[in-house]
């Protein structure tokens, strides 16, 4: 017998290059028991037309960022009343905040929140979001069924600003592991591109060009590394990592890396990237909640060195490296310890086989969707 599917409307800031965007077009494309709808409240940004080549339905309401607009919040009345979901999931905060007050007064109470943050610095993080997040806080007790979390550390943080802890749980990002595997073939193929000889030890990193990331962290460990005689090769990936970045130029001529970092800029082939390298390098400063390109980098084999930020350590675990923010003498220690590994061939297989098993107990898109699934059914029984 045919079950009828049950519309989950997913209400989102935006649609751009991000971590939780990237998880919503997972879950819309792998979840199937369910039928999904997107609403951006901004522009249609990367994922829009990904999603809709996938068959999921965007509507975009066009507001600007970080701006509400009365014409915006009616759209989104009206979407909700006609489509008639019966979950709403929300994602991060303008959307959690709006999408949720404007879900409850259409009738709708099985709201679920997506909390994607977890660092609320008074310096680093903009006032708007942070006040956000603390609207937010007044109105959790009233306007969410369940607020799922994608951190342990985003669940602490958000406790501590009044989200009750009887509706907040953990979900973390899930990954497709048929994209994201080991890939013999397409290691040597883009290392021959890159013009990186087989064995010679390759770190990266795949991250914009961004004080949160702390690339300053990297390229000093980097310099450090070389200074002590190693031989390696970098690669940098990401928006912003191109040769015209003068910041960036300046940073690898001062620390005396130019001839050891290669610049690639935005790549669309990234679990080529991932197979290509011997070491993902996670430099982060602040600002993490579920660091993407660790999981990725471990289903594709790549053992990784991440500072300890948002769930980073959660991640990783015993398959790699976690070392303080800020500290590129740490990260150097780690990185060395990890070329030492490399050196053993029988025990480095060993390392990228745990690695990638870890993703697949823990992360896999299929647990993942499976646990939202309990939460939206939880959602509407507790509502």
């Amino acid at each position: 017998m045919n079950l009828k599917k049950e519309k989950v409307l997913h209400v989102i800031t935006g649609l751009d290059d991000g971590g939780a965007e990237a998880v919503l077009y997972r879950l819309c494309c792998f979840e199937r028991q369910n039928s999904h709808i997107v609403i951006s409240l901004t522009g249609r940004g990367k994922y829009a037309d990904l999603l809709q080549k996938a068959g999921i339905s965007v509507f975009c309401l066009q507001m600007g960022k970080g701006f509400l607009s009365i014409r915006g919040i009616y759209k989104l009345w009206k979407l909700i009343n006609k489509i008639q979901p019966n979950v709403i999931q929300t994602w991060m905060y303008h959307a959690d905040l709006i999408g949720g007050i404007i879900g409850r007064l259409s009738g709708i109470r099985a709201i679920c929140w997506g909390v994607h943050h977890t660092d609320l610095h008074p310096v680093k993080t903009k006032f708007s979001t942070r006040l956000v997040a603390r609207l937010c806080g007044i109105f959790a007790q009233w306007v969410p069924a369940k607020i799922i979390c994608c951190a342990q550390r985003a669940r602490q943080v958000h406790l501590q600003l009044g989200y009750p802890i009887n509706k907040c749980v953990v979900i973390p990002n899930g990954y497709d592991l048929t994209r994201f595997r080991p890939d013999e073939n397409a290691r040597r193929r883009l290392r021959k591109e890159l013009g990186i000889a087989e064995n010679m030890p390759l770190f990266g990193m795949i991250a914009r060009f961004d004080p949160q990331k702390d690339h300053a962290n990297l390229i000093k460990a980097l310099s450090i590394l070389k200074l002590q005689g190693y031989t390696f090769r970098c690669i940098l990936v990401g928006s912003g990592l191109t040769e015209d970045n003068g910041e960036l130029s300046k940073l690898l001529n001062d620390c005396t890396v130019r001839d050891r970092v290669l610049l690639f800029g935005s790549r669309d082939d990234i679990p080529d990237v991932m197979n290509a390298l011997d070491v993902h390098v996670l430099s982060s400063a602040y600002g993490e909640a579920f660091p993407n390109v660790l999981s990725e980098a471990m289903a594709c084999g790549t053992p990784c060195v991440a500072t300890d930020v948002g769930d980073a350590a959660v991640i990783v675990s015993d398959t790699g490296w976690i070392v303080s923010a800020q500290s590129p003498q740490e990260l150097t220690a780690a990185m060395i310890q990890a070329l030492t590994l490399l050196k053993n061939n029988a025990d480095w297989t060993i390392r990228q086989t745990r690695c990638r098993d870890r993703i697949i107990e823990n992360f896999s898109i299929e647990i993942i969707s499976q646990t939202y699934r309990k939460v939206w059914r939880e959602s509407k029984m507790s509502a």
